[in-house]
């Protein structure tokens, strides 16, 4: 299966301007969320179980440690991408931040950062401080969770910020250099595929260098597995979602980077649905799907 044949994938993109491929390092900062704190909220996001892309324990542990157990199992690249994933990783004082952003990047052969966080935790000293690693030739990626551009869905997963946030932060951003990656969900409740496709156009209008996009999975431990359990909420079939994410790909131009367009869990954290416990079944649907109707930008 070549992709990036029909898809401007991340990996790929990496591999050309580095001449080789690039990692990217799972990292946890030991951050929290004001959606799960009390600033914001508690609970969290209806659909949000960290422990389905964490590891608790792996945040007690020194960012080189873990970097250093992670190459240690990694035999096909040389060069690698610090992700602070879990949490929000922009959600701690910005002294603190930058010891572990530099903590990570000090490391051997590391070419940058991927930031994950929410679209209203970003302060503008934040931004400042990606921009400064940008500026010394370091790979910087801000990747920022907004799921849906409809402020009644926002509202209705808890996720504390409306899309006006979102805008907000991505300008003030890309104006500093800075790339931005933008997070979207397939099928969350109430949304339909026209819904999808103009969440897409309301993030193209705003401006992004990337996206990443899933399906909506339910995961163990999350608000949205005791409604799926009393039948109150459906997920998406393989073929809705291919069909759905087939065309907001095909209508994203060829110079936006996918830098996921499907996801995956693992049993018995995923109850449903099922198809999303291998990545390779959504990855290669939409691969035949782009094959027989078009590949990215061919419906602009």
């Amino acid at each position: 299966m070549q992709l990036n044949d029909v898809v401007s994938m991340f990996g790929a993109d990496l591999q050309r301007r580095y001449g080789e491929k690039i990692h990217k390092v799972t990292l946890h900062g030991g951050f929290s969320c004001p959606n799960r704190d009390g600033t914001l909220g508690r609970g969290g996001c209806t659909f949000c179980n960290v422990s389905s892309f964490s590891d608790e324990k792996q945040s007690e542990q020194p960012i080189t440690l873990q970097i250093q157990q992670q190459i240690s199992r990694i035999s096909r690249a040389n060069r690698y991408l610090a992700y602070f994933q879990a949490y929000t990783s922009t959600y701690d004082e910005v002294h603190r931040l930058k010891q572990l952003y530099e903590e990570a990047l000090q490391q051997a052969d590391m070419v940058g950062l991927c930031v994950g966080t929410r679209p209203d935790c970003v302060p503008d000293a934040v931004l400042s401080l990606l921009a400064d690693y940008r500026q010394q030739g370091y790979e910087i990626w801000l990747e920022l969770g907004l799921q849906t551009a409809h402020d009644k869905t926002l509202h209705r997963i808890n996720r504390g910020h409306d899309f006006a946030a979102y805008q907000a932060t991505t300008q003030k951003a890309r104006a500093l250099g800075l790339k931005v990656c933008t997070h979207l969900i397939c099928g969350l409740p109430n949304e339909n595929a026209a819904m999808n496709m103009q969440t897409l156009e309301a993030v193209l209008a705003c401006g992004t260098d990337g996206i990443k996009l899933h399906p909506l999975h339910i995961v163990e431990g999350s608000i949205m597995a005791k409604s799926w359990r009393a039948g109150r909420l459906e997920t998406l079939s393989l073929e809705e979602y291919t069909a759905t994410a087939g065309e907001m790909i095909r209508h994203t131009p060829m110079d936006i980077l996918y830098h996921r367009i499907s996801a995956s869990a693992r049993k018995p954290t995923l109850l449903a649905p099922q198809w999303c416990e291998n990545r390779w079944v959504g990855m290669n649907s939409l691969y035949q799907y782009l094959l027989a109707n078009g590949g990215q930008g061919s419906a602009l």
